[in-house]
């Protein structure tokens, strides 16, 4: 990487040099196992600048989100955020039976089907053929294409501008920021408001939450750093939320420039806390690496020390930030022999890199493992008491971050 993306600056500098990964969700089917993989560097750099942080665009989003393996809804509580989202969000905004909404990177429909529930006109933009026809069986009109500024304005000229445009965790996942943030703009009416939720620079690094580094994440944002995003295609902040989801995460109100006025009390609090954690400034990162490097050292000693006294650990989740710990760390077959997913899709599959087994869930209580190496560690709250029956057999749950945590359940 030469520029940043989104000022142009060629003053980049390293934050963490993560090695070489395959694409996070780019699961190999049982006949690919003898076949060269592709590895691409991993490497994340700040502008000092505009203070975006960003990996170089190694990878399209074509490559990408053609065909996904994530499916929203198998996460009872990521629908449920949606639909408390959906009820707090027709409330703020008056949203009835006039209005209109718009989410990019719609998924499976875990949002729009409250929005759909409550009789409002939506249309969810999609660009995965696989989970895009999964939400329109579900009832949930779904376009599917990448959002551009020309696929904006086709939509705005088809179904008329939007009162809300939603993009949650969409933002950190397009190389061209700019023409993406077009695009919002030109969905979105002149009085209309858009939600944006994206994890929250400040997090990621004060809990070292390294492993949500990956390719199909384009760049990480600081509020400072999305303020200038959104005014590259005529948005303007105007109040934000800190959220607990993804391990930290901001939502970010914004509005056409012209519609905005004054951003809330909000904004400036959450940019003084950016600047006492020094990320307008190299110093609040020269440490990141050292402490993720800790990471891997206690998460390797943990497994190697339970295979040497003959304990089984086993994981839960295939998620895409769990690829990133596994291939980071080097774990393979020996030290984690699976791991299982809800997710029907990834049964029989094999995790990228690391090549490690994904099972259906109830394999865990036919094999009663010593330890289950919680891998999706932001839905800690919901798996540990989906995990709650390991209890009967004395088991116990593993979470890798922001530090190695052993915990026993109980029912």
């Amino acid at each position: 990487m030469t520029r940043c993306r989104l000022c142009g600056s060629t003053a980049l500098e390293s934050v963490v040099d993560l090695g070489a990964t395959p694409p996070c969700e780019s699961f190999l089917a049982a006949e690919q196992l003898d076949a060269p993989e592709p590895a691409y560097p991993l490497h994340l750099r700040v502008c000092t600048d505009c203070w975006l942080a960003q990996l170089p665009p190694l990878i399209t989003p074509e490559e990408t989100f053609s065909e996904y393996a994530y499916f929203s809804s198998y996460s009872s509580s990521w629908v449920e955020h949606a639909r408390v989202f959906v009820a707090d969000a027709a409330a703020r905004l008056g949203l009835g039976a006039d209005s209109f909404v718009v989410e990019v990177a719609s998924n499976d429909g875990y949002l729009l089907r409250h929005v759909v529930d409550r009789g409002v006109r939506c249309l969810g933009v999609e660009p995965s053929v696989n989970v895009g026809a999964a939400a329109r069986e579900a009832g949930v009109p779904t376009l599917t294409a990448f959002l551009s500024p020309e696929t904006g304005a086709a939509v705005r000229a088809e179904h008329g501008p939007a009162d809300l445009v939603v993009a949650n965790n969409v933002y950190a996942h397009i190389p061209d920021v700019i023409g993406f943030t077009k695009g919002l703009r030109a969905l979105v009416a002149d009085d209309g408001w858009v939600s944006i939720e994206v994890q929250h620079l400040l997090t990621l690094i004060e809990e070292n939450q390294y492993d949500t580094i990956y390719h199909e994440h384009f760049q990480y944002y600081t509020v400072a750093s999305a303020i200038r995003a959104l005014a590259s295609g005529g948005l303007a902040l105007v109040d934000v939320e800190l959220l607990p989801t993804h391990g930290g995460s901001l939502r970010l109100w914004a509005r056409p420039e012209e519609a905005a006025g004054e951003p809330s009390r909000r904004v400036a609090d959450v940019l003084a806390r950016e600047k006492a954690a020094g990320l307008q400034e190299l110093s609040g990162y020269t440490e990141f690496s050292a402490r993720v490097a800790k990471v891997r050292r206690d998460l390797l000693r943990f497994l190697v020390d339970a295979a040497e006294e003959g304990k089984t650990v086993v994981g839960y989740g295939a998620p895409g930030k769990g690829n990133t710990l596994l291939n980071h760390c080097g774990i393979r077959p020996d030290l984690l022999p699976y791991t299982v997913d809800r997710n029907p899709y990834k049964h029989g599959r094999y995790t990228p890199g690391t090549r490690i087994p994904i099972l259906p869930p109830d394999r865990i209580a036919a094999d009663r493992p010593d330890y289950v190496l919680v891998l999706p560690w932001n839905l800690r709250a919901e798996l540990a008491e989906q995990l709650a029956y390991v209890h009967e057999w004395g088991g116990r749950l593993v979470f890798p971050i922001p530090e190695l945590s052993i915990v026993e359940v109980e029912r």
